[in-house]
């Protein structure tokens, strides 16, 4: 079983901001939910616990009582170049028909870079016994989720996302299916 949280509140989640690569640290809302995520992992055991390096998917990670987490590249959020720090709208009155899934961004990522990400976090996971924790953000996680089950880039975009939610991957006999989906804590 693969376990997926989705990092607490940030001020920029919380207003519609696209935060990649932007160190912005969790809201005390944010901690509180992570601290909920604790609650319903209960003391639990996880051979892998992965953890996107950026401060708000480590602090979520620590304060659901996890440990610090093994810090993994390939678990930061899309790059969103240009359009880091502005909101869907503010894009769209530039450009709008964008959508993220299929257009990428200026100077960041395009789907296909951050599919391949996930590809690579798919492979590993899929070597390993036991079950796994990854703390990351809603773009990756939802890119994570599609590809999982076989799903072109753009699935993610069918897979909605709040803070601070616990998902799970699994298999239904030997098929990647999807288990659980933004549950909240």
């Amino acid at each position: 079983m693969i376990i997926l949280v989705r990092h607490g509140q940030t001020d920029w989640s919380r207003t519609g901001r696209h935060t990649g690569r932007t160190d912005v640290p969790l809201t005390d809302a944010g901690r509180h939910q992570a601290e909920r995520v604790r609650a319903r992992l209960g003391d639990r055991q996880f051979a892998v616990v992965l953890t996107s390096p950026l401060s708000r998917a480590e602090e979520t990670c620590r304060l659901a009582g996890v440990g610090d987490g093994a810090p993994c590249e390939d678990l930061l959020e899309w790059d969103y170049g240009a359009y880091e720090g502005r909101t869907t709208d503010d894009i769209r009155a530039e450009r709008p028909d964008w959508l993220l899934w299929r257009d990428g961004t200026p100077g960041g990522e395009q789907p296909d870079d951050v599919s391949t990400r996930a590809d690579r976090v798919v492979a590993m996971l899929q070597g390993i016994s036991g079950d796994a924790i990854l703390f990351s953000h809603g773009h990756m996680l939802r890119m994570l989720a599609a590809r999982w089950v076989g799903l072109a880039p753009d699935g993610g975009s069918r897979l909605a996302l709040d803070p601070a939610t616990i998902s799970v991957l699994g298999h239904e006999r030997e098929v990647p299916v999807v288990r659980l989906w933004n549950e909240p804590p």
